[in-house]
Parts: structure tokens; C-alpha cells; sequence
């Protein structure tokens, strides 16, 4: 029987949603993020971000094609998920996410086609036997690489890029919806909700491409762009300082109005979670990569390229920790308090070996990267012919 302190009722025990709910929407805000970090580049022509236009595409993709694993880990019968597309209800909020996911998986696979169709092609003529007729079957048996077709494909690629920027929104905003659009639970029922949890899915996945960045470089013995390092940094602290202000004046106005919720929460806050929430979320996880990353912004022109380096890559770790406790203590927190507004449930700790325990979270979290390597070996997801276009074009 787990701790309880005060008035609780008996539905008020057991958390029912567990760690892959956190899960869930933490692999989504990398998903949105990742590709909204690729518009940048398609869309809105940030040519400095060319060296990872490609890979933020992919990583997307590959995150994308992982996200819904914890929610049918949580569902007793995950088969019924596909009654969503097979039966759909468009007046649930639920039901909703089985069609936003289609459209967004089309999308991204379809921008993905017309990003590598000249790399596809060029595979296809070089290779030999059923992998030739494979690749040649994905470039739709057209072996057309001309200056006009190619330029066709850039258009292609921006429109895809630009409607995507509004369905990735989507994607990750709906999460934040559902949470907000749950008036028994105060602590979710706020219309800055989806907000908060589109713009640190921004942070997020921001976050995760400079970390990919740098290791992958490493790894290949490739020099670090610094320019395009410099402008990842600079997109990241602008999205946390709106992310963090939107996570503080929501706090601040709940503990402003005092209303009889705030005497929950700001207990919940300030005892069962003050270490994720003012340990890890606000000091570890917002103060200290927003003054690191300030230093790398307003000081990157004094700064060696090793020092901004590591500067970057420690507020970007930084931050996929904080976006991932904040999903926890919206998740888990939103469940600890009871519905009386008067008791407590004390502890929630994963089991490491149970069904929806910690082991399973790490090694869904390890798919999307196993993906990522299929695909290096398939595409030339760190070409360098983009960034090398841009040097030339500054010089």
C-alpha cells in the first residue's frame, strides 16, 4: 500500500499514468523540434544551418516513427489502437492524435524523398543486383538529376518544409491540450499548456541536434561549424528564455490568485516535487543553461571554439533533462495530489523490470538512435556539400 498523508479517495492510490506517459510526449517535442529546426534552413533560408538541415530531418523521422511505442506499451490492448484510424472520432481529442500522426508521417517521409532523391539515384546507378532495383523502385524508376528537376525538388521540399511547421505544432500542441482540457485536474487546466509544451518541444529537440552535432563530429574527425553551432545556440536560448518565462508566469499566477488549488499545488511543488521541479527543472535544468548560453551568445566573438564548444553541449544535456522533468512533473505531479484537494500520494518510483518500468523507457529511448544509424548508412545524412556551398558563398 503506497504512503498517503490526508483525505484521499480510493482512485487516488494507484498513478495511472505512468512513465511511458511521460515518455510520450518527451519523444514528440523532439520530433516537432527537430523539424522545426530543419524549416529554419527549407523554409526561412538560415543557410548557416545547413550542415544539419538533413540529419534534424531525419532524426525527426526516426523519433517520429518511435513516438507512439509508450502509449501502446500503456494500453492493455494496443491492437484497439488501430480502431482510431479504422473507426474515427473526430470529436475526440484522443482519437485525433491517430490522424495527426498519419498526415505528419506522410509529410515528413515525402519531404525526406524529395531532400535525398539526387543521393538515391546516384546510389541506385552505382549498386548491382536486388539493392539497384530496390533503390530504383524508391526514386520511382526516374533517374532525372538535371538542374530543372532538382531545382523542382528544392521548391517541393520548401512547401512540404512550410506545411509542416503547423502540423508539427500541431503534433506537440495537441499533447499539451489534451493535458490542459482536463478540468479536474488544476494543475493541467491551464490555457498555457500547449504553449509550454510546444515551446520546450522546440528547446528540446533543438537541444538534442546540438548534442548530435558535436558527438557525431567527433566521432567522423569532422571540424565543428562553429557558425552553424553559433546560430543553434543563439535559436535555443531564445526559445528557453520564452519557454521558461511562460513555465514561471504560469506558477506565478496560479500562486497570485490564491485560489484553493494554489494551497495543492504550491505544496505539491515545494515538497513531494521540489526536487524535479526546483532542483532539477528550474535551477539545473533553466538557470543554468540560460546563463551559459547567454555567455555563448553575447560572447561568442571573444570565445575559442573548443570553451563555446563545451559551453554549448553542457546547456544542451542540461535541457533534454529539464524538458523531461518538466513532462514529468506535468505527468506524474498532475496525479499526486487528490481529488479531494486535501491528501497526498508520497511516492511514485518505477519498477526497473516492469511492463511499463525503466528498463522499457531506455530502450525505446535507444530505438530512434538505432534508426538514425540504418539511415547514415543508407543516406548521406552529414553530407557536407551544403555547408561547404555556404562557406563559398560568404568568401
Amino acid at each position: 500500500m503506497p504512503d498517503m498523508t490526508g483525505y484521499a479517495f480510493p482512485n487516488d492510490i494507484h498513478i495511472g499514468w505512468t512513465l511511458m506517459v511521460v515518455l510520450y510526449p518527451y519523444l514528440t517535442g523532439l520530433v516537432a523540434g527537430a523539424f522545426i529546426c530543419s524549416s529554419l534552413y527549407h523554409v526561412f533560408g538560415r543557410k548557416e544551418l545547413a550542415p544539419i538541415a538533413r540529419i534534424s530531418l531525419v532524426v525527426s523521422a526516426c523519433f517520429l516513427a518511435v513516438a507512439p511505442l509508450p502509449l501502446l506499451i500503456h494500453l492493455g490492448h494496443p491492437e484497439r489502437a488501430f480502431n482510431v484510424l479504422i473507426t474515427p472520432n473526430f470529436e475526440s481529442a484522443m482519437a485525433g492524435f491517430g490522424i495527426v500522426f498519419g498526415l505528419y508521417l506522410v509529410l515528413v517521409m515525402l519531404e525526406i524523398y524529395f531532400v535525398f532523391r539526387k543521393d538515391i539515384i546516384l546510389r541506385a546507378r552505382r549498386s548491382r543486383g536486388p539493392l539497384r532495383w530496390i533503390l530504383a523502385a524508391v526514386a520511382l524508376f526516374t533517374y532525372d538529376i538535371s538542374e530543372e528537376a532538382l531545382a523542382v525538388d528544392e521548391k517541393i521540399v520548401r512547401v512540404l518544409a512550410g506545411v509542416g511547421i503547423p502540423a508539427a505544432c500541431l503534433l506537440h500542441g495537441y499533447v499539451g491540450f489534451i493535458f490542459g482540457a482536463l478540468k479536474s485536474n488544476p494543475w493541467w487546466s491551464t490555457p498555457l499548456m500547449p504553449i509550454i509544451f510546444l515551446f520546450s518541444a522546440v528547446v528540446s529537440g533543438i537541444a538534442l541536434l546540438i548534442v548530435l552535432y558535436q558527438i557525431a563530429m567527433r566521432f567522423r574527425g569532422t571540424p565543428i561549424d562553429q557558425n552553424c553551432l553559433r546560430s543553434m545556440a543563439g535559436w535555443l536560448w531564445l526559445f528557453l528564455i520564452v519557454t521558461f518565462s511562460l513555465e514561471m508566469l504560469e506558477v506565478i499566477t496560479l500562486a497570485y490568485e490564491r485560489s484553493e488549488e494554489w494551497e495543492v499545488i504550491g505544496y505539491l511543488l515545494s515538497h513531494q516535487l521540489s526536487f524535479s521541479f526546483i532542483s532539477v527543472q528550474v535551477v539545473a535544468g533553466s538557470l543554468i543553461p540560460l546563463i551559459l548560453l547567454m555567455v555563448v551568445v553575447l560572447m561568442s566573438g571573444h570565445m575559442k571554439a573548443p570553451l563555446l564548444n563545451m559551453l554549448t553541449f553542457v546547456a544542451s544535456g542540461l535541457l533534454l533533462m529539464q524538458v523531461f522533468s518538466m513532462r514529468w512533473n506535468v505527468v506524474i505531479g498532475g496525479q499526486m495530489f487528490s481529488k479531494s484537494l486535501r491528501g497526498f500520494r508520497l511516492d511514485y518510483v518505477p519498477e526497473f523490470f516492469e511492463k511499463e518500468g525503466t528498463a522499457v523507457a531506455i530502450v525505446i529511448c535507444i530505438v530512434p538512435f538505432l534508426l538514425l544509424l540504418v539511415a547514415d548508412r543508407l543516406l548521406p545524412l552529414w553530407s557536407q556539400a551544403d555547408a561547404k556551398a555556404h562557406q563559398d558563398e560568404s568568401s
